[in-house]
């Protein structure tokens, strides 16, 4: 069996393909065509902050990370696209809009085929995703389609509001749409009784809010290298690592034929506010059978977190030791693992001995940032 892949292909209920000259965008929209969506954008913002058919001066810079902080630094999207809190640092990359990291929790939860959540300065963007956030234009082009009709009655929530009316006024919006114009729905003799019925289809596979995740920080995890892991195959290994934290997980690439592997790889996990240890897993990649494990351990991050939160905004404190993770025997550590405030970030060095194998070391560094940054 092989490796799980990294690469993920998002698609979108109600799809629209928007081609241009040099992206293309996937929408959550109805099936609107092209022409009318681009007409109904550009009636509604001057040029610079619509959807158009040639590159913005935006798209001119040669930074990525340059091209995507000027678009955020645009005036409306300096506040979150859905709840209006100040200064979002995530993003829908599929659907072109800023957002907070409350209102991030409730996308998360929509599923990667209606949003795909992306930090604005953790995250590695491609060029794809970073093209699509400037033809959309940013929160105000977008909510001009998302909120352009909401209803007597129902409110947008306010920065403070309760989960429950941030997570159902988000679902209206992008998973529902029902706060579409009426011209851009989708148009035929039975449209009433389809988007009801889809309505109904997703509303019965939809969570109760009551389990709804809030998150209170981003883990970024460096899996550097392993060391004399064991051997699964004649003579070697093809290890890949896995990360498990609740319902999220990360891995890293396969590494062939090698027992000690280096891979300095960054694995992004976010830390809802239940948080328990995150569970390593080393794997033996197989072509045609199932993937053998090669050892597991957990990572404890509370001593990271705590120690975190006891001394604040670590970017204005000079470099110290803060916290320790301590070797014990009901414990993966190979050594006392010490947390530092480096150059403004919150740092740990982990070292691991795997579990339940034979041999097998692991080697990592995780940094830590809470929500408000």
């Amino acid at each position: 069996m092989k490796a799980l892949n990294n690469t993920s292909i998002y698609t979108a209920p109600f799809v629209t393909q928007l081609v241009t000259e040099h992206v293309l965008i996937t929408s959550l929209l109805p099936s609107i065509p092209t022409q009318t969506l681009t007409d109904t954008l550009n009636s509604q913002y001057p040029s610079g902050k619509r959807m158009s058919h040639h590159s913005s001066a935006l798209g001119k810079t040669p930074s990525g990370n340059r091209r995507l902080k000027d678009l955020l630094q645009q005036r409306d999207n300096r506040t979150c696209a859905d709840c209006g809190a100040p200064d979002p640092k995530w993003a829908s990359a599929n659907i072109g809009v800023f957002i907070c990291l409350k209102c991030c929790g409730v996308h998360r939860s929509l599923g990667v085929h209606i949003s795909k959540v992306l930090s604005v300065t953790l995250d590695s963007w491609s060029d794809a995703e970073i093209d699509a956030m400037i033809e959309v234009g940013g929160n105000a082009s977008a909510n001009s389609i998302y909120e352009a009709y909401i209803p007597q009655g129902i409110s947008k929530p306010r920065p403070d509001a309760t989960q429950e009316h941030r997570s159902n006024f988000i679902r209206s919006k992008y998973e529902l749409q029902d706060f579409l114009k009426p011209s851009l729905r989708i148009s035929s003799s039975n449209s009433s009784s389809l988007k009801s019925s889809l309505s109904r289809k997703i509303m019965d596979n939809v969570p109760s809010n009551k389990g709804m995740v809030e998150f209170i920080g981003v883990l970024k995890i460096t899996v550097i290298r392993g060391k004399n892991l064991a051997v699964r195959d004649m003579l070697s290994s093809d290890p890949y690592v896995v990360l498990t934290l609740g319902q999220q997980k990360a891995q890293t690439t396969v590494r062939n034929s090698n027992l000690n592997p280096v891979w300095n790889e960054e694995l992004m996990l976010s830390v809802p506010q239940n948080y328990g240890p995150v569970k390593l897993q080393v794997f033996d990649h197989d072509t045609f059978s199932a993937d053998d494990i090669m050892g597991e351990a957990e990572i404890y991050i509370m001593p990271l977190i705590t120690s975190a939160m006891a001394f604040g905004d670590a970017g204005i404190l000079e470099n110290m030791q803060i916290g320790k993770w301590l070797k014990s025997h009901d414990n993966a550590l190979l050594e006392d693992s010490i947390v530092n405030i480096i150059d403004g970030k919150v740092i740990q060095e982990v070292k691991l001995k795997l579990q339940n194998v034979e041999s097998g070391e692991m080697d990592l560094r995780i940094e830590w940032t809470p929500l408000d940054q």
